[in-house]
């Protein structure tokens, strides 16, 4: 079912340029204890995170709060992907034009009775489990930073198969379809969330 949200045009990459500098030369021993330790943190670091998300999807369906995959995310995606080219205005939240939140908004309160925050930075605040990257499931909200100063400034929905939709931008043609592999949104994605765990059983229920 998933395949029909498989990549349509991606984004041209972007050239990463890395200088090189002098150093002054160290012990090959020291510098492979400071690898081996640098590698183990990094590890353990991945390592509880996954099990702090891992628990926190536990917990929302230990409270009963379902995540219905084939009925919410499906319904989202297919209405999100009959508005591709659908133009960019900003504060836009209707079929006359879209910002990426509110883009999302327009989505998850038509196709699954949900009213998110407003803004990206009020909604990567919502009581949604995080997700890890490598568990990202269709209907997953995905926020980036991309004004260069690490906060959260842009919002997309994660379609499958490393694509998600977005409305990029009045210059990017509004409503589309990247990447998430590209070189530009994996240097700015900060993290995910599943919010359709919020999902009301009654909207479950119908769909």
């Amino acid at each position: 079912m998933l395949k029909r949200f498989a990549p349509l045009v991606p984004l041209a990459l972007v050239t990463l340029l890395f200088g090189c500098a002098a150093h002054t030369p160290v012990s090959q021993q020291v510098v492979d204890q400071q690898v081996q330790k640098s590698s183990s943190s990094r590890s353990s670091a991945i390592y509880q995170e996954e099990l702090a998300t891992e628990k926190e999807l536990a917990q929302f369906s230990a409270n009963n709060k379902p995540y219905e995959l084939p009925a919410l995310a499906d319904s989202i995606l297919e209405r999100g992907m009959s508005l591709i080219g659908t133009r960019y205005r900003f504060g836009g939240t209707s079929e006359a034009g879209f910002d990426c939140s509110g883009f999302i908004g327009y989505l998850f309160k038509e196709e699954a009775g949900m009213q998110l925050p407003r803004s990206t930075r009020e909604m990567i605040n919502v009581n949604a489990p995080l997700v890890a990257r490598n568990n990202l499931k269709p209907g997953d909200l995905l926020f980036f930073s991309t004004n260069g100063r690490g906060r959260v400034s842009h919002a997309g929905i994660y379609l499958g198969d490393d694509q998600f939709i977005h409305s990029s931008s009045r210059r990017s043609g509004g409503v589309r379809i990247d990447s998430l592999g590209d070189t530009y949104w994996n240097k700015t994605f900060i993290e995910a969330k599943r919010a359709l765990a919020m999902a009301p059983s009654s909207v479950v229920a119908r769909k």
